[in-house]
């Protein structure tokens, strides 16, 4: 065996442990290696989880997006007919009977041939059914939408427009064919517009919008409106045709002409109109009296069209005694027809205010019908559902249309529970109109026109709304008569204009003018209240807090300031010395600047004294000795211009003699929702007077991002003067006040609840 010399295994050595290094750092890697891959698995794994937990929630959103925009798809698969179908079933019966009687005389209301209120007595329940959420609103026809389309059919379709040409003349005979025909393009083209409308504001979130028409402006509104349906009726009860006008002050111009057309009433019209308005409204009554012991009401309308009906044919009213009837009402169903779009120009004005007012009621009926049942109505949702309603019931020559109120009562007392009700009523509509509707074609309109009359009885009934707004709120009152004198004056669509911008601006008017009032606490909470008119109230020593009961803004900014001073003289301030109402001198106000004549011979004579921004109502004026130097001019020996200079020199500094109750003031904003620019300014202009007299000055609000973007804080207004509420700044308050008399105090928030 050869022997290795020592520089050999030197080699060696060092060979074998540089292998043995490679061999780790090989190792290392390759554990390296597979832990980075197994990393790398789980982190794929836990990529794919999250790309799937998106994917599920993605999906969840579009289902629930899809199901808000189609509700029918959330309850329809849970409609339980053992539970709900009975009910459904009898409310949707009771309903449909409704529809009947009123849907062809609401159609003359429209100015249009009954049986096109029967088709939209129809279509856009049907399509309600699928989009609705509300599940116990009844859509059809409605008495104040009827005569909104009936105003503008009549001024774009008048009869004068129709009336038959004889060789060179002109007769009085309207060609009736000729002119419903364009009467129901216009309809159709005006709901059309309408549905398009609400869909739109719908889609955009607009819901709100309905909230603009208060109570009371919709209950004047629909009053007049009634006023309105009664005259355009007024030509079947008495059986004369006057002439329909348009525009400002047409009902009185047509009234005026209904009247000297008395003479001519038609007598056997008149009677029957007369004999069915009695028995309708000794039926109803008689009906409302047994309502608790009925299971069902009396369908009294239907009977009273089938009764006209057999009556008028067996009798030969037309023929004998020329009562004018319904006439041929075709059988089946319309084929659907793309609407004028020419129209719309002219019918758009129209078409925004029947979209608002459909709207604005069918929403406060679903929100009564919701509250009263437990369950939510989607107010956007209802507006995309009515305006789907309008557009397809449009293309199917149906007019506007929205929730009754008489039938959505009915289908609520009488056990409907979903949207299936409409379906029922709309399917005893659609066998009406394809087997039944030829029979009614001997129905005089006068039963018709007596229908309406008594329908109306309830809007009638809203006069009573005087009586209660004079009680409980005058404003209120204001706007309920503007509203029905514009509405009657200025008709439908200008008189809803002329109302919404009158209630507006009575909201103007109310933040202009609102209650200040000066904060106590009541004792042992956390509240705070008008310690005028709350007696147990009890004020904070030292500390003022000052509220307004309108939000501050540029309108009533400088109002705020004044009521603010006003306060705080009022209850805050004590003069060392006599005060004006002890001085038997006179006083002067010029451009906001007081003047006071000391006549006492204390002072000099013939030399007048000021003060900037004083009131003599709650300001006290000291003597000219103890103003500080430079605050008192005599006017006889002073120039204007040095008046004017010194007038600008004088500031809430110069009250410094005087003694102060307060140490604090507290601004309670909390209830504002915003604040704009003008606003800012005020109160800054507030914490920089007040600082002049050593009164500091506290904000209790929730606009901070506003008063930040609005340059509000600086060095000497910072957030430690703002606080989330009055009961948190008026610790601070007292809390500062007890460090500052203490020797070791330190000046700065010692509140942990300022912002």
């Amino acid at each position: 065996m050869q022997l290795l010399l020592p520089q050999q295994c030197s080699g060696i050595c060092f060979w074998l442990h540089v292998c043995s290094q490679k061999e780790s750092l090989y190792l290392d890697r390759v554990r390296q290696m597979e832990s980075a891959r197994r990393s790398g698995r789980f982190r794929v794994e836990r990529d794919v989880l999250d790309e799937l937990k998106l994917e599920e929630v993605t999906q969840r959103k579009s289902y629930q997006s899809i199901v808000s925009r189609l509700p029918v798809l959330y309850w329809l698969p849970k409609y339980s007919v053992w539970d709900y179908g009975m009910p459904d079933l009898i409310s949707g019966i009771s309903v449909g009977i409704m529809h009947l009687p009123q849907g062809m005389a609401y159609a003359l209301l429209a100015s249009l041939p009954p049986v096109f209120g029967l088709y939209s007595s129809l279509y856009p329940a049907l399509v309600y059914f699928f989009f609705g959420t509300s599940r116990h609103v009844s859509i059809g026809t409605f008495t104040v939408l009827s005569i909104m389309v009936g105003s503008v059919t009549e001024r774009l379709a008048p009869d004068v427009d129709f009336q038959k040409a004889n060789g060179t003349n002109i007769t009085a005979e309207v060609d009736v064919t000729a002119r419903d025909s364009y009467r129901v393009q216009v309809a159709a083209a005006t709901t059309v517009l309408g549905g398009l409308i609400q869909v739109l504001l719908g889609v955009v979130k607009f819901g709100f919008v309905g909230t603009y028409l208060s109570e009371p402006l919709v209950r004047a509104y629909t009053t007049a409106a009634a006023a309105h349906a009664v005259v355009a009726q007024l030509k079947y009860v008495l059986g004369v045709s006057p002439t329909r006008f348009s525009g400002p002050l047409s009902l009185v111009y047509t009234l005026k002409d209904v009247c000297s057309l008395l003479p001519n009433t038609h007598l056997p019209t008149l009677l029957v109109s007369a004999v069915t308005i009695v028995l309708l409204i000794a039926a109803k009554e008689l009906n409302s009296f047994l309502s608790s012991k009925l299971p069902v009401p009396i369908p009294v309308e239907l009977i009273t069209i089938v009764a006209g009906t057999l009556i008028s044919s067996y009798a030969h009213l037309n023929t004998n005694y020329t009562i004018s009837v319904v006439g041929e009402i075709p059988s089946g169903l319309s084929s659907p027809s793309v609407p004028d779009v020419s129209l719309f120009g002219e019918v758009i004005r129209d078409a925004f205010a029947l979209a608002i007012v459909g709207y604005a009621i069918t929403i406060s009926l679903g929100k009564t019908f919701a509250l009263k049942h437990g369950y939510k109505v989607d107010s956007n949702q209802e507006l995309v559902a009515l305006g789907l309603s309008n557009t397809v019931g449009g293309f199917f020559q149906c007019f506007s249309v929205c929730s009754s109120m008489s039938r959505s009562l009915i289908q609520d007392t009488t056990g409907g529970k979903t949207q299936m009700a409409g379906v029922a009523s709309s399917l005893i509509v659609l066998v009406t109109i394809l087997k039944l509707g030829t029979l009614f074609q001997e129905l005089p309109k006068a039963v018709l026109s007596a229908i309406v009359f008594v329908n109306l009885k309830g809007m009638f009934k809203q006069y009573y709304d005087i009586v209660t707004l004079w009680r409980s709120s005058k404003i209120d009152l204001v706007v309920w008569l503007v509203t029905w004198v514009s509405t009657l004056l200025l008709n439908l669509d200008l008189g809803l204009a002329a109302s919404v911008t009158f209630a507006l601006f009575t909201v103007i008017f109310r933040t202009q003018l609102p209650a200040y009032s000066v904060l106590g606490n009541i004792p042992g909470t956390e509240l705070y209240v008008d310690i005028e008119t709350h007696r147990e109230a009890r004020g904070i020593p030292g500390v003022t807090i000052f509220r307004s009961s309108a939000t501050v803004y540029f309108a009533n900014a400088d109002l705020y300031l004044e009521a603010l001073k006003e306060k705080v003289c009022k209850n805050d301030i004590k003069p060392t010395t006599a005060t004006l109402e002890d001085e038997p001198g006179g006083t002067e106000r010029e451009n906001g600047t007081v003047f006071v004549i000391p006549t006492t011979p204390r002072t000099l004579d013939g030399r007048w004294e000021y003060l900037k921004g004083g009131d003599p109502d709650c300001t006290s004026l000291g003597w000219m000795s103890e103003l500080q130097d430079g605050d008192t001019t005599t006017l006889g020996s002073s120039s204007e211009d040095t008046l004017s200079h010194d007038l600008e020199r004088v500031s809430l500094g110069s009250l410094g003699k005087w003694t102060w109750d307060i140490h604090s003031i507290i601004l309670d904003l909390s209830t504002a929702n915003f604040i704009d620019t003008v606003a800012i300014k005020t109160m800054k202009n507030i914490f920089q007077d007040f600082s002049e007299i050593d009164v500091d000055i506290y904000m209790a609000a929730s606009v901070v991002e506003q008063l930040e973007h609005g340059d509000f804080f600086s060095e000497k207004i910072t957030k430690r003067r703002l606080f989330a509420s009055v009961h948190d700044a008026v610790l601070h308050c007292l809390n500062h006040l007890r460090s500052s008399s203490s020797p070791s105090s330190s000046s700065g928030c010692c509140d942990t609840n300022c912002w």
